[in-house]
């Protein structure tokens, strides 16, 4: 069930509310639970068993982690929270590259190719549900008072499938206790709206109008450049979409989700850019990746591979593909280089870097647009001189133009000041009744970029 789905806009989400506003607050987070597990079994109910299995092994070994003072046992509780979750990962996600690679090696023959089915979302909740063990070994949180609120917070619908990755001390004072108020439940909706409105009137625009370009078998110059260009704004309007319309169905059950994203294409370093990408991911991968292998304590060299390691494994967490390995290394490779020439070569001006560092991002996703290496290679030649010119036409150069001005130029809709007010509830219905009759219209309707991983 997609959240711009009529069967989730007319009917799942107002009877939720509905129901939700009428229990006591004893009651509420029971709801969620059984909510969230309603939404999840519209898109894969089969699999609702592994959501609760990691859920329940790291109920108990979080509650485990935290009544023991013996540090042997700690660690074998956090080991099999870890083993849990990161199999099943390796089990549904991997198990094809993982064969393929050993048949590589041993001969197809001995090891057959093998391939599950992806269960939705789990890339997502395993590492939030994950993380609630580490925080506990790491004595940083108390454990969860109740199986019920533990249960809600893994599996809350609104960023169940995407994101943000949300970790149980953000959301611990809130599952106790939250407030409700006219102008939180407004902000919310005005979110939500924005959000969808972005998937459907700009993402999904923006897929179809570089839908001939991707099509090229052999790319010039500027189809390769234009092209790319459309599918930066594609994915940034489509994932940042699902992470506005997930903090807006949040603020509606009284819940604060973390910002997702904070303008990245304005990043005026690469180190500035995952600072503003998938911030709930970069932040995960720092504090339970990058910091535990050493961080930038142990000398150059080591702060190098340790930003390569972790970039290389933030890549094979998109998805089981040596492009997004490539696509990881490139940038912790760059990550490297930038720290390695700092203060040693003079910065440009602010607009030059913020510039530079938009097309080298761009060029960087080829390997993650491009399921084989050979178009990998096909496009940054392309891009990169190795092919004609190209005819792009005015639509597509156009539409590249006003992708980068929606980017550049707006406020953030979270720098607005958002409350119940005539004017914005105009606005926010306006935009939404465009975005149901135009976006439907006109567009081919396609899921979140981001539902694949």
């Amino acid at each position: 069930m997609l959240f711009f789905e009529y069967s989730f806009l007319f009917v799942f989400l107002p009877l939720v509310l509905v129901v939700y506003f009428s229990l006591p607050h004893a009651a509420r987070n029971l709801w969620l639970l059984i909510s969230s597990c309603v939404f999840y079994s519209f898109s894969s109910w089969m699999f609702l068993p592994v959501l609760f299995c990691s859920i329940v092994v790291d109920f108990v070994a979080g509650g485990r982690i935290a009544r023991t003072s013996d540090p042997a046992a700690r660690k074998r509780w956090l080991i099999l929270s870890l083993v849990t979750n990161l199999g099943a990962l390796a089990g549904f996600k991997y198990l094809g590259l993982i064969t393929s690679g050993l048949g590589d090696l041993f001969g197809h023959e001995r090891i057959p190719f093998l391939e599950a089915a992806l269960p939705i979302g789990i890339s997502f909740y395993t590492f939030q549900s994950m993380s609630y063990s580490l925080d506990l070994y790491r004595r940083r949180i108390q454990p969860a008072r109740s199986f019920r609120d533990f249960a809600a917070y893994v599996s809350m619908f609104p960023q169940l499938i995407a994101g943000p990755i949300v970790r149980y001390a953000d959301l611990e004072p809130q599952l106790a206790r939250r407030d409700h108020d006219t102008d939180q439940f407004a902000s919310g909706v005005y979110l939500f709206v924005v959000g969808m409105a972005k998937k459907l009137l700009v993402a999904d625009t923006l897929a179809k109008i570089s839908g001939p370009l991707f099509a090229q078998s052999d790319p010039g110059f500027c189809d390769a450049w234009i092209a790319m260009m459309l599918f930066s704004g594609q994915i940034y309007f489509d994932f940042s979409a699902y992470s506005d319309m997930a903090i807006g169905l949040g603020r509606l059950f009284g819940f604060e989700f973390p910002e997702n994203f904070r303008s990245p294409y304005r990043a005026t370093s690469f180190a500035d850019f995952w600072r503003r990408w998938h911030i709930t991911l970069s932040s995960w991968l720092r504090d339970y990746l990058y910091i535990p292998l050493g961080g930038n304590r142990r000398g150059a060299l080591r702060t190098y591979l340790n930003l390569l390691v972790t970039m290389l494994l933030g890549g094979l967490w998109h998805g089981a593909s040596w492009n997004f390995m490539l696509w990881g290394g490139v940038h912790g490779g760059l990550l490297a280089l930038e720290r390695l020439c700092r203060g040693r070569i003079p910065a440009p001006p602010k607009i030059a870097r913020q510039i530079l560092i938009f097309l080298a991002v761009t060029a960087v996703w080829v390997p993650f647009k491009f399921e084989a290496f050979s178009q990998t290679l096909l496009w940054w030649g392309a891009m990169f001189g190795a092919a004609g010119f190209g005819s792009a036409s005015l639509v597509e150069v156009g539409a590249a133009a006003l992708m980068l001005l929606l980017v550049w130029l707006p406020r953030r809709v979270y720098d607005w000041d958002l409350r119940f007010d005539l004017p914005q509830i105009a606005y926010v219905s306006a935009l939404f009744i465009s975005a149901i009759l135009v976006g439907y219209g006109r567009v081919e309707i396609s899921p979140f970029l981001y539902f694949r991983f």
